[in-house]
C-alpha cells in the first residue's frame, strides 16, 4: 500500500468526547468493531451510521441494534430515487449491472420500507434525503423531489430527525422544507452553503454539520459559514470514507479523524477545542435525541 493510499495515523485524542454525526461504515475498510475502537481511542465515542438505499438502511438499522456506540439513519439518497423510478444503464463506474425502471410504484414500495425502518428505536433519523443537482439531471428532479417530500413526512410522523443532503440545490431544498414544514430537528449534513445561507438555517433552527472539506484550501466560504453558525447548532462529521481532512485529503476517511476537523473548526470559531467539543457533543445528542 502506498503512503498516499494508506489510512492516516490516529490524531491526538480529544479531551472531551464527541460524536461523528454522519458516517458510512459499510463503505470503509475493516470491521465495524475495528472502526469503533479506533474512534473511541481518540474520543469519538458515538457514530451515526447513514443508509443511502434499502440495503444500506437495513444494514444501518442492524448495526445500530448490535452496537451501543452506533445510531442509525435510514433513507433513499436523492440520487437513489431517480434510479428506482427511471432505472440506469449498465457498464461504467461502480455500478455495472443494468437496472430496469421501476416507476412510481417501485418508489412507493421503497419508501414504505424506509417508513418501517424509521419506526425502530435505534433509528434516530430519516436521511440522507434532499436534492442533488450535481449527479442527477433534469429528468430525475421530479423523483428526487417526491422522495424528499415523503422523507420529510416520515420523519415528522415518527418524531425522528431529518438529515439533509443538499448539493447544488440550496434554494429548492430550503423552499421544500418551508412548504412541507421541517421536522423539529433538521440537520444539513456536510453543510455546503455560504454564510448567508447559514444565517437562514440558524433562523430556522436547522443544525449545520461540517465535514473535513472545511479544512480544504479552497473552502473559505464554508469557513465563513461556520464562523456565523451559532455554536448551539454546529455538528461535526466525517461522511467517511469521503472528504478526508487536510493534510490527508485523498486518503481514506474514518470516524477516528474527527479530531482533526474539530480542531480546525475551533480555530474558525475562536474557541478552545474542549469548549467546541462539549457544544458539539451536546448538539449531536439533542439533534438525534439520544
Amino acid at each position: 500500500m502506498s503512503a498516499s493510499s494508506a489510512p492516516p495515523p490516529l490524531p491526538e485524542p480529544l479531551g472531551v468526547p464527541v460524536a461523528d454525526s454522519h458516517t458510512h461504515l459499510d463503505m470503509q475498510e475493516g470491521t465495524v468493531e475495528e472502526a469503533l475502537a479506533r474512534a473511541a481511542a481518540v474520543g469519538v465515542t458515538t457514530v451515526v451510521q447513514v443508509g443511502c438505499d434499502i440495503k444500506g438502511s437495513r444494514w444501518a438499522a442492524q448495526t445500530a441494534a448490535d452496537h451501543d456506540a452506533v445510531w442509525a439513519a435510514v433513507a433513499l439518497h436523492p440520487n437513489e430515487a431517480p434510479r428506482i423510478v427511471l432505472g440506469e444503464p449498465g457498464g461504467g463506474g461502480p455500478r455495472q449491472i443494468p437496472r430496469e425502471a421501476g416507476g412510481e410504484v417501485a418508489l412507493d414500495d421503497a419508501l414504505d420500507e424506509i417508513d418501517a425502518l424509521a419506526a425502530l428505536p435505534q433509528v434516530r433519523a430519516v436521511g440522507e434525503t434532499g436534492l442533488d443537482y450535481f449527479r442527477t439531471g433534469p429528468d430525475g428532479v421530479a423523483a428526487q423531489e417526491r422522495s424528499f417530500r415523503a422523507h420529510i413526512e416520515i420523519a415528522k410522523r415518527h418524531g425522528k430527525a431529518l438529515v439533509i443532503h443538499d448539493r447544488d440545490a440550496h434554494a429548492d431544498v430550503l423552499r421544500i422544507l418551508a412548504e412541507e414544514g421541517a421536522p423539529e430537528r433538521t440537520v444539513f449534513h456536510c453543510y455546503s452553503g455560504d454564510a448567508e445561507m447559514a444565517e437562514i438555517c440558524a433562523a430556522a433552527g436547522y443544525y449545520m454539520s461540517f465535514a473535513g472539506n472545511v479544512t480544504f484550501k479552497n473552502a473559505q466560504p464554508l469557513r465563513d459559514a461556520l464562523a456565523v453558525a451559532p455554536r448551539e447548532l454546529v455538528l461535526v462529521e466525517t461522511d467517511a470514507p469521503f472528504l478526508t481532512p487536510m493534510p490527508y485529503r485523498g486518503r481514506p476517511n474514518a470516524p477516528y479523524l474527527i479530531p482533526i476537523t474539530l480542531r480546525a473548526m475551533a480555530l474558525v470559531k475562536g474557541l478552545d477545542e474542549d469548549t467546541l467539543a462539549a457544544a458539539v457533543a451536546a448538539n449531536t445528542a439533542a439533534a438525534f435525541d439520544y
